[in-house]
């Protein structure tokens, strides 16, 4: 970079941290990032119990994910096709700690196209969400979320799609509930071996053929029904 083009940079820098954040909601704590050995691949998945929430919080989720995915006759539901599961075990790990997320603050509540701005990991948001929303269902119907029925619990969820259900003051309501959609829909199509799937129901709702090695034997089958039995990790680990 010449001289010339590196100075401009700089002052470009100077004038851009110099300018005043509009109506910015500036919440400050965190962790810094600890990448830890880059070079250690992460550890496997856990199998078995609960590694994260608590009996309770795990039936609400899986209680929300049966009804972000109701069962039918093309797949299971996101209850028994363990989203849940899927998504405790995660909480567990790397990503319900944030491990790749900056966390040293300070933060800024940014636009909605820049994500989250939050000391808040993934964990934490799960672990103040749900015992919000049980709060806010006890004071509305004297109950917790699970204990509702189905139109209930389906009315809350559209509500908080909606942004228009009040979770109190340290709760952003759509924002959790954009965080369990996406890891419900993680759940409902990852590998098996992460804890949902079950079955590959959803790879074989939508005919993915999962981690196979190859498909030579099926390049010459043009224009034909494949009906290849999808194939998990689990199955290529044993």
């Amino acid at each position: 970079m010449k001289r010339r083009e590196f100075l401009t940079s700089v002052v470009a820098l100077g004038v851009a941290s110099s300018l005043p954040t509009a109506q910015a909601d500036v919440i400050n704590g965190g962790q810094p990032w600890n990448p830890g050995d880059i070079n250690t691949p992460p550890a496997p998945p856990r199998q078995g119990g609960l590694q994260y929430f608590t009996q309770h919080e795990f039936d609400t989720v899986a209680i929300i994910a049966e009804r972000f995915i109701p069962a039918d006759e093309l797949s299971l539901g996101g209850k028994e096709a363990g989203c849940a599961t899927f998504i405790d075990r995660q909480l567990a790990g790397d990503y319900g700690n944030a491990v790749a997320l900056y966390r040293l603050g300070r933060f800024v509540k940014g636009t909605p196209q820049q994500g989250p701005q939050s000391p808040l990991t993934p964990a934490q948001r799960y672990r103040q969400g749900l015992a919000a929303l049980d709060s806010a269902t006890r004071a509305q119907f004297g109950k917790d979320f699970i204990a509702l029925d189905q139109q209930q619990q389906e009315r809350i969820l559209h509500a908080m799609e909606a942004d228009r259900y009040d979770l109190g003051p340290q709760v952003e309501t759509k924002v959790l509930f954009e965080l369990l959609l996406q890891n419900v829909r993680e759940g409902f199509l990852a590998d098996p071996i992460y804890g949902g799937n079950k079955d590959m129901t959803s790879w074989k709702m939508i005919g993915f053929p999962g981690a196979r090695y190859d498909f030579r034997d099926l390049l010459a089958k043009k224009g034909q029904k494949l009906n290849i039995i999808p194939t998990s990790l689990i199955d290529n680990t044993l």
